[in-house]
């Protein structure tokens, strides 16, 4: 692919996304109408109520345009069944170059599909934390390179499938 990256969701994560994308998609004719309506109050330089409708539209349309791209470019799977395998849809738990007592938890998932995960971190399996774990099994090491050029080695103590 070019500069779009595949997203990893379940079923259940896509079925959300598609219901939402689809409610507003149908809301288009009502901003539409409001937005007629305020315009036809008069003058638009001072008319509040026309520019909240045109900033309601413009923030519904990029989220139509965010919604069909991430839908677009998914990769729709089931939620890991299996546990000591770090998947998409997998919490794991890691600790950093080897000093076992700076462990993280998180969710290797979209922010899309890690939205019901609101008390863990959410790292995408594309991120470079995640792209590493990704396949790696329980006591595995791997190595990714951060922002800063910086080479951080990341131990698997534990994946385990996300439950919402």
């Amino acid at each position: 692919m070019t500069d779009t990256q595949v997203t990893w969701l379940t079923q259940e994560s896509h079925d959300r996304l598609k219901d939402e994308l689809d409610s507003l998609i149908a809301n288009r004719p009502i901003i539409a109408a409001e937005i007629n309506e305020r315009r036809e109050e008069g003058d638009l330089k001072e008319n509040g109520g026309y520019h909240a409708a045109r900033d309601e539209q413009g923030q519904q349309e990029a989220r139509i345009r965010q919604l069909q791209e991430l839908l677009n470019n998914a990769k729709v799977g089931e939620t890991p069944t299996q546990s000591g395998v770090a998947l998409p849809g997998s919490v794991v738990k890691v600790y950093y170059d080897d000093d076992e007592s700076d462990t993280e938890t998180f969710l290797i998932a979209t922010r899309e599909q890690g939205a019901e995960a609101e008390t863990l971190e959410v790292y995408s399996p594309s991120s470079p934390l995640g792209g590493a774990l990704i396949d790696a099994s329980v006591g595995d090491s791997r190595e990714y390179t951060v922002p800063s050029g910086a080479t951080v080695k990341v131990t698997l103590l534990s994946a385990e499938p996300y439950h919402s």
